[in-house]
């Protein structure tokens, strides 16, 4: 994305006066000096992936918001992680996917998990009652306690989700 010189600017005079600020504070939260480094790395990449750099009266409080998210993520991430390779020492040895499967496989739960946290909590509790449990729709109002017209709009809305993040990837 390009920015303009003013922009570029902004955030180069963002980092310098708020990198080791906010590197501590990870460092803190986090426990782990590398990982601290990764994620304030990761909150100026997205602050240039951003359309346009605006001044903030609280550069700190926002900085902070943007670590706090990508430490949620980051712990997320940790725990597909953990929860993908627990289910890959239960597998047989012989049945076992590659490497290379298993890095695709870790991906897409990842952006699998990405699209389900982005639906409101109705949504995505009607789309996984349907796509995991089996449940028809008629099954899901009467468990969720809404019209079955509801959940039909639930999962149409899930759906269209699914298929514009896709799209976008």
């Amino acid at each position: 994305m390009a920015h303009s010189a003013a922009t570029e600017q902004s955030i180069q005079a963002l980092y310098k006066e708020h990198h080791s600020w906010l590197h501590r504070w990870l460092c803190k939260m986090l426990g782990d000096g590398f990982e601290a480094a990764d994620v304030a790395h990761d909150v100026f990449v997205r602050l240039l992936n951003r359309p346009a750099m605006q001044q903030y009266r609280e550069p700190r409080a926002y900085l902070s918001t943007v670590a706090k998210n990508l430490v949620v993520e980051h712990w997320r991430r940790r725990e597909l992680e953990r929860a993908w390779l627990d289910t890959l020492a239960a597998m047989p040895e012989a049945t076992a996917p590659s490497p290379e499967s298993r890095l695709l496989v870790l991906e897409a739960l990842i952006q699998i998990d990405r699209m389900l946290d982005s639906l409101k909590p109705k949504i995505r509790t009607a789309f996984l009652l349907a796509q995991l449990d089996g449940l028809t729709c008629p099954q899901i109002a009467e468990h969720m306690g809404v019209s079955r017209a509801t959940v039909e709009r639930y999962i149409a809305s899930a759906l269209l989700q699914c298929c514009a993040l896709t799209t976008t990837n």
